[in-house]
């Protein structure tokens, strides 16, 4: 883990990306502090079957507005 400030790694971004290969950077800007790490492949997957599968938010709400009238059809 590396702690440094903003100023000093926008100087030395080289270095500190080459360091967040192998460990976490922590960059303090002000009251915030920033995380560099590396991503992992495995974690930025494509789209599978289930996201082709996916129906749109007004699909959504229609199958919901008929589930309503036929819950409430009968009374």
């Amino acid at each position: 883990m590396v702690l440094v400030n903003s100023a000093e790694f926008a100087t030395h971004q080289d270095k500190y990306f080459n360091l967040a290969l192998d460990q976490q950077v922590f960059v303090k800007k002000g009251d915030h502090t920033f995380v560099v790490t590396k991503a992992e492949e495995k974690k930025l997957r494509k789209p599978d079957a289930n996201f082709y599968r996916a129906i749109s938010m007004e699909e959504l709400r229609e199958s919901a507005h008929e589930c309503i009238r036929k819950l409430y059809a009968g009374k």
